[in-house]
């Protein structure tokens, strides 16, 4: 049995692809106050917010299940995709996974609409760990309220 997984997920958002992008790349500060209900704070912990962020690494606060978490991760941009990959160093998520990666990619559907596709890449521990169902739900509903930010 493959202790390596790939979850993906698409929603159909009614919002220009470039704008969703442009929340990840350049205004990921706003986060917190754009999904009150999940993440509770977001800083960078190495480089800064005003070269957009391209390998610098972040500190998440966020809570799952009633549960408060942490998440350091290291960002990626590919301008051409309009993608973000955030690539886990440190965290919750480490007591299960070996490798957490979450990718945010969104494509142009229209001038207001877009497909937001949602992967999320890990490596459990061992047989006993979880499948991160609960993460890809995180994924989804952040993507929901960047949408319900945007229109």
């Amino acid at each position: 049995m493959s202790l390596r997984g790939k979850f993906v997920s698409e929603l159909e958002l009614n919002a220009a692809a470039h704008k969703y992008y442009k929340v990840f790349k350049d205004q990921v500060s706003h986060i917190p106050n754009i999904s009150r209900g999940i993440i509770k704070n977001v800083e960078v912990h190495e480089g800064d917010w005003d070269t957009h962020g391209h390998g610098s690494i972040k500190i998440w606060n966020y809570n799952i299940d009633g549960k408060d978490e942490v998440f350091k991760e290291q960002v990626e941009f590919d301008d051409e995709k309009l993608a973000v990959t955030l690539i886990g160093l440190e965290g919750d998520v480490f007591e299960h996974y070996k490798i957490f990666k979450g990718i945010y990619q969104v494509v142009p559907k229209g001038p207001e609409h877009s497909l937001a596709v949602l992967t999320l890449e890990y490596e459990k521990l061992d047989d006993g760990s979880p499948y991160p169902y609960k993460y890809l739900d995180l994924m989804n509903n952040l993507t929901r309220d960047i949408e319900s930010h945007l229109k």
